[in-house]
């Protein structure tokens, strides 16, 4: 029984990776988990220079999940390249490095920065607000999408992932976008925004306002816009959110994702990921399934 899939030309010994800014880079959660055991793990955004974050509070409980608004805080590159590599590679797991930026030069110098190092797959956040356009982020617009695609693949020596924003009409307008722009797969989606008011003190529950909204209450919208994405182009796709359990990751499967991103479910659980892997492998035993890829878009 074959568990492995194909991303961009990296092979991941299962489907399971975790989703960026829920794991940390892999240490906070190495001792709970056995990090070989996942087929990649998925760093927090690292950006060019160290990013303070947000003011607290940043994160809030919500129905169904949690809002967020942490600000991609994050120590740089320099120490990412210096700590947290050398500590993923003890392991015999694929190392994805989420990247962040504010302006395209942003982006572009931690892609180059990286070319070096013993990484496997970028996968670039593109929900970041975009300096040069006033605060509207990359994600929001197939031409940005189509243009900072182009601009990282012609620097990028990893295979480059685009995480795609669900805060738009058509999820399959960046999606052909980032197509265009040479994007090798894509990852989605990323959180809803979102907001929580507390009316006793009637203020925002965030010193933001708004956050981004993860959690099982986002996966069917998640789920939909992965199988529209499918249909509309022909790069592997990274599914996430609200995945809880195998069958939540089946269903990302089913609906045409190569592989799935577990992350809210590891504050609840820090061993979800472990379990969602066990969980396929029970399923593709009990349906006799052979190999894992029989089941990516079987469902049309």
């Amino acid at each position: 029984m074959s568990t492995s899939v194909n991303i961009a030309g990296v092979e991941l010994k299962n489907p399971v990776m975790t989703a960026s800014g829920t794991f940390g880079s892999g240490a906070e959660y190495s001792e709970f988990v056995d990090l070989s055991k996942l087929g990649a793990v998925v760093t927090k955004g690292v950006a060019n220079v160290p990013w303070p974050g947000n003011p607290t509070p940043r994160v809030a409980e919500v129905y169904g999940g949690m809002l967020n608004a942490i600000g991609l805080q994050n120590p740089g590159i320099d120490v990412f390249v210096k700590r947290d590599i050398p500590f993923l590679k003890q392991y015999d797991t694929k190392i994805v490095v989420n990247v962040c930026g504010r302006s395209t030069k942003d982006y572009c110098e931690v892609v180059e920065r990286l070319a070096d190092e013993p990484v496997d797959l970028l996968e670039i956040n593109i929900s970041c607000p975009n300096v040069k356009e006033g605060g509207i982020a990359f994600g929001q617009n197939p031409k940005s999408v189509e243009d900072i695609t182009k601009e990282i693949k012609r620097v990028a020596k990893q295979p480059v992932i685009m995480k795609l924003s669900p805060n738009v009409t058509d999820i399959t307008e960046t999606a052909r976008a980032a197509e265009a722009g040479g994007a090798d797969a894509l990852s989605l989606i990323n959180t809803l925004t979102g907001m929580k008011i507390d009316i006793n003190r009637r203020k925002f529950v965030l010193a933001n306002k708004t956050g981004g909204m993860s959690g099982p209450a986002v996966k069917p919208v998640a789920v939909r816009m992965v199988y529209q994405t499918a249909q509309a182009v022909k790069l592997p796709i990274i599914g996430m959110g609200g995945i809880m359990n195998a069958e939540d990751a089946l269903e990302f499967i089913l609906a045409g994702a190569t592989a799935v991103s577990v992350g809210t479910a590891n504050f609840i659980d820090p061993m979800t990921t472990l379990k969602v892997a066990e969980g396929i492998e029970a399923y593709m035993r009990a349906q006799n399934v052979s190999d894992i890829r029989e089941l990516v878009g079987a469902v049309q």
